[in-house]
């Protein structure tokens, strides 16, 4: 039986090549991420019959998270791993340029989606 594993912001970058890395350890893996246009480019990355499910999910919004966790232990029956590595970028810009709006997204993927997905981990 596959361990099964989450990915977070597993639509690029790091999150990509470790939903890859792990798939080829042989993981059925879950990539969670906001663009589901960039999960299916890891999909299609991924072997054929690979074990892997793609849910386009909001870390920062509890109900998707939620739904997230659900949709795994549905789809794998169980998890065994969390990779949380959501992220997003404020604009390049001078601190006191930043407006509270654009921190307060920053924080709420970084900080609020991590306390989510590791919350509700532990909660499984």
């Amino acid at each position: 039986m596959n361990r099964v594993a989450i990915v977070t912001g597993a639509g690029s970058g790091i999150g990509r090549a470790v939903a890859l890395a792990l798939l080829g350890e042989g993981f059925a893996v879950v990539l969670a991420g906001r663009r589901s246009e960039a999960l299916a480019g890891t999909v299609a990355l991924a072997l054929p019959a690979a074990p892997v499910l793609a849910v386009p999910t909001d870390v920062s919004d509890e109900a998707s998270v939620a739904a997230l966790f659900r949709q795994t232990v549905e789809k794998f029956g169980r998890l065994d791993l969390l990779f949380n590595n959501a992220g997003i970028a404020a604009p390049p810009a001078p601190l006191e340029a930043l407006t509270l709006e654009q921190w307060n997204a920053v924080i709420s993927v970084h900080v609020t989606g991590a306390f989510l997905c590791a919350g509700r981990r532990c909660a499984s």
